[in-house]
């Protein structure tokens, strides 16, 4: 009997890990993998780029968890500098381009997997594609970037954004010697955080002599004589640039899926079911930054597009394609990041994504130190709590704090899976000692003022 054909688009998280789990499952006898990249490189961290710009990381290949090779000697067909153009839901095939040749050719599937991944936010504004203005998306954009850093005489860069990649990108430019400038339209840095949470990082940044201008809506990027960047116009100011980072955000790359019919969610994600099979296809799964997922605190579906679900997307879908058994149940949306020596983290919901979802809540803000007090140099952190007003259930957590801050948003994430209340949650067995944590830890500290709040508004 002649083998299964699996189809991959997409060389990156989720459909190399696919690839490589289905692999494990069904030998080549059994299962032939094509897999189309259209960049230069696969399975690598994009997370990483701002690390390997900023010079914490030294080399691109640090950053390559599997080369083509690698790929091609466990046989997947991985083919680089390919695009898939067309889904064929009818035929069952995939149409690709050579991007080197420039030929077209068909490929048929018995299966197929979509992880097309995000493509970042690109305004429509005068001089957007002026040499000097870089995204950060992928390895190339990453070694674009380094490149044009190394022949840039000037010092002076603009961020726009000030969302994950926005953040880290100032951090990763301040230490290369630049005089950094975000802008942003928000009222604060991090809109994934409430603003007063928000503020707290405005301050550290602030601190680290990174200039942050909130509300600023930038309309045109002037070039100089040579066609390069100089500065970047906002309604209100003109700020001079050497260089200039879009850190807008992703949307997910569905156009391909669309024109296929396949269907996609309110934030134009694919929709899946539970074994990230899509919707009304027996034979296509899809995963990473093209999907939707689901949100367990409001059991609505939202976008994030995150390494870390890519990987599980993948793992799952190729568990299933090779014969075995998997789902992804969905997300709570937990995030961590940092600025310098400063920490951010977040999960579940913030307060407008509760008045969104119609739940009323409490709010609790409570300060604190990561390690017992009388320790010298206790890291500061700032915990904000949001619990469902009646029931007392955890809705969301944010941090901001020293070194340890961030990963203890873990605690919550477990905690908003597990569906605890907040005073289910004082009584957490946590790890103790005076370099680790005060002996209540912040987060306990947190949901006791919580537990507090929902008891005086009337539970």
């Amino acid at each position: 009997m002649a083998a299964e054909r699996l189809v991959v688009i997409g060389g990156d998280a989720a459909g190399m890990s696919a690839a490589s789990q289905a692999r494990r499952f069904k030998g080549p006898d059994e299962l032939e993998i094509v897999a189309f990249e259209r960049g230069d490189y696969a399975s690598y961290s994009a997370c990483g780029i701002p690390y390997w710009v900023g010079g914490d990381v030294e080399r691109l290949d640090d950053l390559v968890a599997r080369t083509p090779e690698e790929h091609r000697a466990r046989a997947i067909d991985l083919r680089m500098r390919t695009e898939a153009v067309r889904i064929d839901t009818e035929g069952r095939r995939v149409l690709a381009r050579d991007l080197d040749a420039g030929t077209e050719s068909w490929t048929e599937y018995d299966k197929l997997v979509i992880a097309t991944g995000a493509r970042p936010v690109r305004p429509s504004l005068p001089g957007i594609d002026a040499p000097g203005v870089h995204g950060v998306q992928t390895l190339g954009d990453g070694e674009a970037m380094i490149e044009t850093l190394a022949r840039t005489d000037g010092g002076r860069a603009v961020v726009v954004g000030a969302g994950y990649i926005g953040v880290e990108m100032a951090e990763a430019l301040l230490k290369r010697g630049y005089e950094v400038t975000v802008l942003h339209r928000d009222e604060q840095p991090m809109a994934t955080l409430d603003p007063d949470m928000g503020r707290l990082v405005h301050e550290a940044m602030d601190g680290l002599g990174i200039t942050t201008v909130g509300g600023a809506a930038v309309s045109e990027i002037l070039t100089g004589d040579d066609g390069r960047v100089r500065a970047v116009v906002t309604d209100d100011a003109e700020y001079p640039a050497d260089v200039v980072v879009l850190g807008i955000g992703v949307r997910p790359e569905t156009a391909l899926a669309e024109a296929a019919g396949l269907p996609l969610g309110p934030h134009r994600g694919l929709l899946t079911d539970l074994s990230m099979r899509v919707r009304g296809h027996d034979d296509i799964w899809a995963g990473g930054d093209c999907v939707e997922v689901l949100d367990l605190v409001t059991g609505t579906t939202r976008h994030i597009a995150l390494g870390t679900h890519a990987n599980k997307h993948g793992q799952i879908i190729g568990a299933n394609v090779g014969g075995d058994y998997g789902t992804f149940p969905g997300v709570v949306g937990t995030a961590v990041s940092k600025v310098c020596d400063r920490e951010i983290a977040r999960t579940g919901l913030r307060e407008k994504d509760a008045r969104a979802a119609g739940l009323q809540y409490v709010s609790a803000t409570i300060e604190s130190t990561g390690t017992a007090g009388y320790l010298p140099g206790a890291p500061l952190m700032t915990v904000k709590m949001l619990a469902e007003r009646r029931s007392g259930r955890l809705l969301g957590v944010q941090i901001v704090g020293g070194v340890g801050a961030a990963k203890r948003v873990d605690i919550a994430a477990v905690a908003l899976t597990a569906r605890m209340t907040v005073e289910q949650m004082t009584a957490l067995d946590l790890g103790y000692a005076p370099p680790f944590s005060p002996v209540w830890d912040p987060v306990l500290v947190a949901a006791r003022k919580a537990t507090a709040a929902v008891r005086k508004a009337g539970w």
